[in-house]
């Protein structure tokens, strides 16, 4: 009974020993050498002490023959006895070595495995981290490129295979400039795997809405985790987009104060409607949130303080002054004309980069000859016509209440029977519905839309992106084909998920797109990157800011006379607008600007057409 005890307890020795892994098996491996060179050199001492030259001679000897089995070729052939002990301390080297080669390899490959599990802590200072895999990553990483001037890492932390990350995101971002990626496989919802990427060593924490079921639980849970974390040097400044306005509350909830929240559903149904008043305010906007081309920078100008915003509007030579950072910090983008500049405060100027603004020697002269006598368009009635239904409806019906006069219509023709059109304080609109699939070539002619002034295209949030950008694509094909057709003049603005469909849809000619997800990546990036200008971005993107608006040349100046783009600005600012764009409508359909002109020169003759747009701040 005894043996099998010992047995059964060597045994269970062994077994814990192999279960430590490769430095356990390595060790044991170690020792058994030296057992076996130790016993055989004693041996060899005792029958053969001729054979070598004392005790260190018999280890050295024995330990060559352990290690290379080509050493028993220069043994003396005088002493086979000797020959016979190194044969032995040779093949149990061999043994040896194979087995070490076996736990070195299987060690390797363990290690190998784990690294690709992508496990591993991320040993980074300043970098930006991303938490849950988004399909907006590709846009995030390559406005990040653009917007980064040195060398900076992004690290995410997802649900998903580390390898499989960055092959994707290697094929859809390409060339990512001075920006490197780094994935690790993770739950952003346990505070134990957030631990992996190093949140408090991070510059900031963006968290874009995830793939998959329930993305704003997944949102909400991740700002939960966070708060759970030690923060020694302080939290860094976070960033979060959620879906669904009516998890709003929540999110806030959940993220506290250090945490900006991106409410998506308002921001797209927003765009939406104002690119369905003013067709290519999507265009606009991407110049606007873009890292490439124009951006917004805030800075101090003691050499103008004491004058109006009237006047220090043709102050600069290289930027457009948007508005005023007051040294209280309040902000405000366009304010009253007579608003002072105060000591400490900031202009808010529109500038291809920070560098490159500077001072006019001498303010632009301004031809009044040329600015238009014509006041305010005034508001009419009008129709519109909805294709689709999502979960940004409601808010489009109820902005376009807010927005449209009295006696305005809005038909909405969807494929879903559960269309519920019913928001509380409507007031202008007479709101109506039916049952169509938009992608049905009689069911869209059955419904005239000849007979409105507006017809817009909304994305089916119940198909995937791909899918459901499809059949958009085909709707906008009918609403061409049935324009020209019937020589009808209604706007189309579509609602798309994927901007690389936007090419696609050029041959649509519609008069606007709203590409959503990558709106919402670039105001992502963009609060990330430049969290300082978050009240600028919230009087543009939120209710009660300042609009932007694409409103006709003629009621600033006189079509068809050469200008000044200072002219157009004065001519604005009597009108309690802030100018500081165009749009050619000849050049609608060339991307990527598709006419859009933001700072342009204020010196640069210009010649505009009836039907070209001026881009101007205002209030509704």
């Amino acid at each position: 009974m005894r043996p099998l005890v010992i047995s059964a307890r060597l045994r269970y020795w062994f077994d814990n020993l192999m279960s430590r892994g490769t430095p356990a098996l390595t060790g044991l491996l170690g020792l058994a050498t030296v057992g076996l060179v130790v016993v055989l050199a004693g041996i060899v001492l005792v029958f053969t002490p001729s054979a070598v030259h004392g005790p260190g001679d018999a280890l050295w000897q024995n330990f060559l023959h352990a290690l290379d089995a080509g050493t028993i070729g220069g043994d003396p052939e005088d002493q086979p006895l000797y020959i016979a002990f190194m044969f032995v301390a040779t093949v149990g080297g061999i043994f040896i070595l194979s087995a070490f080669v076996g736990v070195l390899t299987t060690g390797l490959s363990d290690r190998l495995a784990e690294l690709r599990k992508g496990r591993s802590q991320v040993i980074e200072r300043g970098h930006t981290v991303v938490l849950g895999w988004s399909d907006q990553l590709p846009t995030i990483i390559r406005e990040l490129s653009l917007s980064e001037s040195g060398r900076t890492t992004v690290a995410i932390l997802a649900d998903r295979d580390k390898v499989a990350m960055e092959d994707e995101l290697r094929d859809k971002v390409g060339d990512a400039g001075d920006v490197r990626f780094v994935c690790r496989t993770g739950n952003p919802a346990d505070p134990a795997d957030l631990r992996i990427v190093r949140p408090e060593e991070a510059r900031v924490v963006m968290m874009p809405s995830p793939a998959g079921d329930s993305p704003d639980i997944q949102v909400v849970k991740s700002l939960l985790a966070l708060r759970q974390l030690d923060w020694p040097k302080g939290r860094p400044p976070s960033v979060a987009v959620i879906r669904d306005t009516g998890n709003m509350p929540a999110a806030t909830l959940a993220g506290g104060t250090e945490v900006t929240i991106i409410d998506a559903e308002d921001i797209t149904a927003r765009l939406l409607v104002q690119s369905r008043r003013h067709p290519g305010l999507s265009a606009v906007c991407t110049d606007l949130l873009g890292f490439e081309g124009v951006e917004l920078h805030m800075l101090a100008e003691p050499s103008l303080s004491g004058l109006s915003y009237a006047s220090i509007l043709q102050r600069y030579a290289t930027s457009t002054v948007l508005g005023v950072r007051h040294n209280d910090g309040r902000v405000e983008v366009n304010p009253e004309a007579a608003t002072v500049l105060q000591d400490g405060d900031e202009l808010i100027q529109l500038a291809e980069n920070r560098a490159a603004i500077r001072l006019a020697l001498e303010p632009y002269r301004v031809d009044t000859s040329a600015i238009s006598g014509n006041g305010k368009s005034t508001a009419v009635a009008d129709d519109t016509l909805v294709l689709g239904w999502n979960d940004r409806g409601p808010t489009i019906v109820r902005l376009l209440d807010r927005y449209l006069t009295e006696g305005s219509t809005l038909h909405v023709a969807a494929t879903r029977l559960d269309v519920d059109t019913t928001v509380d304080g409507v007031r202008h609109l007479s709101v109506s519905t039916s049952r169509c699939d938009p992608t049905n070539r009689r069911a869209l002619e059955a419904l005239n839309p000849a007979s409105y002034e507006h017809v817009v295209v909304l994305a089916d949030d119940e198909l995937d992106a791909a899918q459901s950008d499809a059949r958009s694509l085909v709707t906008l094909l009918h609403l061409r084909d049935i324009k020209e057709r019937g020589g009808a003049s209604y706007a189309i603005v579509g609602e798309l998920n994927d901007d690389a469909n936007r090419r696609l849809a050029q041959v649509t000619r519609a008069d606007d797109f709203v590409v959503s997800q990558k709106m919402i990546s670039l105001l992502l990036t963009q609060l990330a990157r430049n969290g300082h200008l978050s009240a600028v971005f919230a009087e543009l993107f939120e209710p009660g800011g300042a609009d932007i608006y694409l409103k006709p040349v003629d009621e600033y100046v006189v079509p068809g006379v050469a200008t000044t783009f200072a002219t157009v600005i004065e001519a604005a600012i009597r009108r309690g607008e802030t100018a500081f764009g165009y749009r050619r409508s000849d050049l609608t359909d060339q991307a990527p600007a598709f006419g859009v002109r933001l700072n342009p020169d204020k010196g640069e003759a210009i010649t505009f057409t009836e039907a070209d747009r001026i881009v101007v701040l205002a209030r509704s």
